[in-house]
């Protein structure tokens, strides 16, 4: 039986390019250091592209209620504080293909730069080939991991 997935139309933006870095606020891209580190906690994203797709979802928001990878107190630069990070498997639509991914979602109280939107849902996907800020997504979320919501 396939997975039941709330599926919700959205739009590629640009983000802080802080994952696949460098950017003004790391020498180096975040996910080259975080991906090592979440493999030892048991969620390997090796296979992934080394960075997020930023999908802004408005008029809708989104909530994380029951993840299915939480890692918390993760030291992964020393420019900062450690992080908490959960993860929830979702799937990207684009020129009707779907492409495997999971949901990244650094917890915003143990985040120290980038505010994050909470109208935007960062991906961890598989290369997703000719996809360009603005093009249009669908992605599928977990309804028991995931809640959907307007935004306020």
């Amino acid at each position: 039986m396939e997975k039941e997935w709330i599926t919700i139309s959205g739009v590629v933006v640009e983000g802080y390019r802080v994952a696949s870095g460098p950017s003004e606020y790391y020498p180096y891209g975040a996910l080259e250091k975080q991906k090592p580190l979440f493999k030892e906690h048991g969620l390997d994203l090796d296979p992934f592209f080394n960075g997020t797709l930023n999908i802004s979802i408005k008029p809708y928001r989104y909530q994380v209620v029951q993840p299915r990878y939480t890692f918390r107190k993760i030291e992964w630069t020393n420019l900062h504080p450690p992080e908490d990070f959960s993860f929830s498997a979702c799937r990207v639509r684009f020129n009707q293909i779907f492409y495997p991914g999971w949901v990244y979602y650094p917890h915003p109280e143990t985040k120290k730069r980038n505010y994050q939107d909470p109208t935007l849902v960062e991906v961890i996907a598989m290369r997703i080939p000719r996809i360009h800020y603005r093009d249009s997504v669908e992605i599928g979320l977990n309804p028991q991991e995931i809640k959907v919501l307007l935004a306020p």
